[in-house]
């Protein structure tokens, strides 16, 4: 008898075992709140989540391009075609200069920077409302979403950069020290690129007829930087405009690193400084709205 009670109250035990392993915890394991620092940006979070980076990054890469007829051709034809057509139009016409240097250069120096700058922001601007299923599932920087989709856009800018080098080969444009300045150029255009671009996707969770403005406001942008013109042609309040585009230093100071002209200063220390502050305030406020994405999106 004393083997079946034994028995018995081992079975005892495993049948209120399941009840015990179901029965939810009194306090919750992990508890995630956003982060009631000033700091705009999270920098211990975003390195323990670097790998997600990549793999979003590639990810954007691969899907833009995917069941495309030329793939990756396409990050070159476009400023290619449209180099083509600015030479064709307004190479001849009075009142656009060059500065001196062949308007193929010249025109193909200013859209590298802007064809990758328009891209970049209206990827990242639509970045969050296109990853709505991911936002919602796990926890991870939110910022990863917008910063993946800028990223994608310098492998086009590295594939149509490749264009460049030829055309200075056939125009006999000699080579220079001022090429060193070449990557200061390329990360200020990439962090105005995000901090426009996040700034655009956080307030497109909100407001999505952001999506439908954010085209429209890069077409009138193409127009009011000096990519198809040069700065010098303007005078008075229009030239004082311009300069406070903060891609216009950029532009300017990016096709003096190319041809060895001598660096604008001025306008590349405003540029940078514009650059900077826009990247503050938009990380701050992405930071600000970031706890309202899994609600909205």
């Amino acid at each position: 008898m004393a083997p079946a009670i034994g028995n018995s109250a081992v079975s005892s035990n495993r049948a209120s075992a399941p009840d015990q392993v179901s029965s939810p915890p009194d306090q919750p394991l992990v508890v995630i709140e956003p982060s009631r620092y000033w700091v705009p940006l999270d920098l211990r979070g975003l390195w323990a989540y670097r790998e997600l980076l990549y793999f979003l990054t590639w990810r954007d890469v691969k899907v833009r391009y995917k069941q495309t007829l030329l793939g990756a051709a396409w990050a070159i034809i476009q400023p290619l075609l449209t180099m083509i057509i600015c030479s064709l139009l307004f190479a001849r016409m009075p009142g656009i200069k060059s500065e001196d240097m062949p308007y193929p250069i010249f025109a193909y120096a200013g859209l590298l920077p802007w064809t990758f700058f328009a891209n970049a922001v209206t990827a990242s601007g639509n970045s969050l409302v296109g990853s709505s299923s991911l936002i919602t599932k796990i926890y991870f920087p939110r910022i990863i979403i917008p910063s993946a989709a800028v990223a994608a856009g310098l492998v086009d800018f590295a594939l149509s950069f490749l264009v460049l080098i030829p055309l200075m080969f056939y125009y006999r444009v000699q080579l220079t020290p001022n090429l060193l300045f070449l990557p200061l150029m390329i990360m200020l255009v990439t962090g105005l690129a995000l901090a426009i671009g996040m700034w655009m996707s956080a307030l497109n969770v909100k407001y999505r007829d952001i999506r439908y403005a954010l085209p429209f406001v890069i077409q009138l942008w193409f127009f009011a930087s000096p990519i198809i013109y040069s700065a010098s042609v303007l005078r008075g309040k229009l030239k004082i405009v311009l300069m406070l585009n903060p891609l216009t230093g950029i532009i300017e100071n990016f096709r003096s690193a190319l041809v060895g002209r001598e660096m604008k200063w001025t306008s590349l220390a405003f540029s940078a400084a514009m650059t900077l502050a826009l990247l503050v305030w938009s990380a701050y406020a992405f930071r600000r709205m970031e706890k309202t994405f899994a609600d909205l999106v």
